[in-house]
């Protein structure tokens, strides 16, 4: 799969991307909603397994640069139903690369894998939910206090989701 915005190329992981990867996934502040920062042997062999074998991820590429400046989950959970969910670079917060690069892989998704429905997850209600909504994705659930965050204090999980239907809506807009 390639796909291309404006600013960005989406394409699947390579060996060669590790060291941008690991700039992303062994950052403790872009990592503090999800799990412990990765070493950077923690990456490789999370790229190589899970990235690269499993194809469960894809990279967002600045065209610019030509750096990997984002992780992008997309992995089918059952027929026609994805999950999706993204890692950016710190350095490129607040730019619009996460919601140019998930709009993309939505699109696509739902134009050419004939998707029924995509879903995310997160606890971070700060920056992941607002950038669901802005997606287009409607909160479907709220697990209140349902796990722990990294600080083991107990937090809510928010379950988002689009709908064929609400994409095509969007289309027409």
């Amino acid at each position: 799969m390639c796909l291309e915005t404006n600013r960005i190329f989406i394409r699947e992981f390579a060996p060669c991307d590790a060291g941008d990867l690991y700039e992303i996934l062994g950052d403790e502040a872009t990592m503090e909603q999800c799990e412990p920062a990765y070493s950077f042997a923690q990456t490789e062999k999370f790229l190589a397994d899970f990235c690269i074998g499993k194809k469960g991820a894809l990279a967002a590429v600045q065209k610019e640069s030509g750096k990997c400046i984002g992780y992008i989950l997309f992995k089918p959970l059952e027929e026609d139903v994805y999950e999706i969910g993204w890692f950016f670079n710190r350095k490129y917060w607040r730019q619009g690369y996460a919601f140019e690069a998930c709009g993309k892989v939505i699109d696509d998704a739902f134009r050419e894998r004939n998707a029924h429905k995509i879903m995310a997850e997160t606890i971070d209600n700060k920056k992941s939910v607002p950038l669901m909504e802005k997606l287009g994705m409607q909160q479907e659930g709220l697990q209140r206090s349902h796990t722990k965050d990294m600080n083991g204090n107990w937090a809510d999980f928010y379950l988002y989701g689009m709908l064929r239907e609400d994409w095509e809506k969007r289309q027409k807009l």
